[in-house]
């Protein structure tokens, strides 16, 4: 424990400069005492470390000085590879500048840890697309991402769901954001905060001029606002609900085909079914009568509609279509 923090305390020191004995303290959370035992005993150690005291005091390194990563534990060296999978930072434009951090930092590991975690690699596999897409495709994401490195404004052309199909918007990009295989950036544009799908991107140009600079504002967490725009959207998205009854089979099958809120939805409401033994009746969340009914639909003869009424008609009616087909009738 000790010797993790001290080589914690060492790469602080390494990263940010000065910082006084409080500011170690406060980050490694530990008295201001057990920076000074730590402090003594990287000297003991022959780090060149020195410290000032006054207001403007502190501690730092001697210039120059840069520490090797041997400091890293296993379980630490393992978890940096597993962070660094190359699908997502190869489309970013990022898979050589990664490619060459790690053959840094795989220098500086000694050899257990550097084999425990190169297998890394050859175990995990990071791939964020669904079973039924094969996720997005944009020759303008990693200008994307260079505008939110950078803080530059970009001026793109950009098509939507609603009237008139395509816009044109000055976007000043906060971050980006990968959701099971698809970009998104979080950017401003007119003094809203919004979020724009990267692949649907027609156009787009980085600004120059002096204008196209801007500042991230300190306090916004790209992480916070990602929860809330999910949670919001789902919120949206239900729009009713519908009384179901589920045989076995189709409640077995219910985390395969629908989403986790109508899973929760079965498991806090189910009861069970008088009329039908081993089957349940339970309420759940449709987004709309379409969505739901095509749904419904692929958990088969495992799930009857009970309610509403519209949309038992209609998988009624598409039931009766389907038994017409099959059924031998023209």
């Amino acid at each position: 424990m000790r010797a993790s923090r001290l080589v914690s305390l060492l790469l602080l020191l390494q990263t940010r400069g000065r910082m006084t004995a409080q500011q170690l303290a406060d980050e490694l959370e530990v008295s201001v005492r057990t920076i000074y035992r730590d402090v003594e005993s990287l000297h003991e150690a022959g780090i060149p470390l020195y410290g000032d005291a006054g207001p403007a005091g502190g501690y730092q390194l001697l210039a120059g000085y840069r520490t090797r990563l041997t400091g890293l534990s296993a379980d630490e060296a393992q978890a940096m590879f597993l962070a660094a999978l190359p699908g997502p930072a190869a489309e970013l434009g990022l898979g050589s500048v990664m490619a060459a951090a790690q053959l840094k930092v795989k220098a500086a590991l000694p050899p257990e840890l550097a084999d425990r975690s190169g297998r890394i690699q050859e175990r995990f596999l990071l791939d964020a697309p669904g079973w039924y897409d094969d996720g997005d495709t944009s020759p303008f994401l990693p200008a994307v991402a260079e505008a939110v490195w950078n803080q530059r404004r970009i001026r793109v052309l950009y098509r939507r769901w609603t009237e008139p199909p395509e816009v044109e918007r000055t976007l000043a990009p906060y971050g980006i954001v990968l959701k099971t295989g698809k970009w998104y950036t979080v950017a401003e544009s007119a003094g809203r905060v919004n979020t724009y799908r990267v692949n649907q991107i027609l156009e787009l140009t980085t600004l120059e001029d002096e204008d196209s600079h801007f500042e991230r504002p300190a306090d916004f967490d790209l992480g916070a606002f990602w929860s809330r725009q999910v949670a919001e959207f789902r919120t949206r998205l239900i729009q009713g609900e519908a009384m179901i009854r589920l045989s076995p089979d189709g409640r077995q099958r219910l985390e395969e085909v629908m989403a986790a809120d109508v899973v929760n939805a079965v498991n806090a409401s189910a009861e069970d079914d008088c009329e039908r033994a081993g089957w349940v009746k339970a309420t759940v969340p449709i987004e709309s009568l379409t969505h739901a009914h095509g749904q419904f639909l692929a958990l088969g003869a495992g799930v009857e509609v009970l309610a509403p009424t519209d949309l038992r008609e209609r998988i009624a009616e598409t039931a009766a279509g389907l038994a017409r087909m099959y059924g031998g009738e023209k």
